[in-house]
């Protein structure tokens, strides 16, 4: 039963009550007076003002508005910044007395052919280097055939030949020993010299004075 129900069923009861003592009290031996009947109505009245007072018809009531979340909906998470770009670098490697990629060294140009930061137009270097088995001039012409074998793979693929820079140095920069201190020779730090380097450079911007020159 809900609160309002037994209020007003209540309020009912006590109405009655009081004209039941009315007419026993006035009227013992007749029949109900004619102003019972206005009683009964100022009665009913009675209850109906009662029903109207806040909080005794909840039942009635309007339905509460949902309680608004304190998370406002219209308000977005503000983005997580974008890391600035920057140069790409790669060291492809090459087989022993080879001026040819192999699979693995294609797959790293494809890696590279991937990267965001190429699709930005900046320039490519590329440098060619060799172990020191051989002559210098050999050397040096060993380490230009390995760039050239890279820039144009990168042509085939789309890369503008403009782009790009070759720079062949042969023997002269290894990253690994050619021989050991005994004198006797390093195969695996020959391998690690014959190598092609890559470095893909952001776009230069032009200063702010060109770009307002109207020509």
């Amino acid at each position: 039963m809900t609160i309002s129900t037994w209020s007003n069923r209540t309020a009912r009861a006590i109405a009655a009550g009081m004209i039941g003592l009315g007419i026993t009290a006035c009227q013992p031996g007749g029949g109900a007076p004619a102003g019972n009947e206005a009683a009964a109505v100022e009665a009913d009245e009675a209850v109906e003002n009662n029903a109207a007072m806040p909080g005794n018809d909840l039942a009635a009531a309007e339905p509460e508005e949902a309680k608004k979340s304190i998370i406002r909906p219209d308000i977005a998470p503000s983005p997580t910044p974008t890391p600035p770009a920057e140069p790409v670098e790669m060291t492809i490697p090459f087989p022993a007395k080879g001026a040819q990629m192999d699979q693995a060294g294609m797959a790293q140009l494809d890696t590279l052919l991937a990267d965001p930061v190429l699709a930005l137009g900046g320039p490519i270097t590329i440098w060619g280097h060799s172990d020191s088995t051989g002559s210098d001039a050999a050397n040096l012409l060993a380490s230009r055939h390995r760039a050239e074998a890279a820039r144009d793979y990168l042509v085939k693929k789309g890369v503008a030949a403009d782009r790009i820079t070759v720079v062949a140095l042969g023997e002269s920069r290894p990253v690994a020993p050619n021989r050991k201190l005994d004198g006797s020779d390093d195969p695996e730090g020959r391998d690690k010299n014959r190598r092609v380097e890559i470095k893909v450079d952001l776009p230069k911007t032009a200063p702010v004075g060109e770009a307002n020159e109207v020509p």
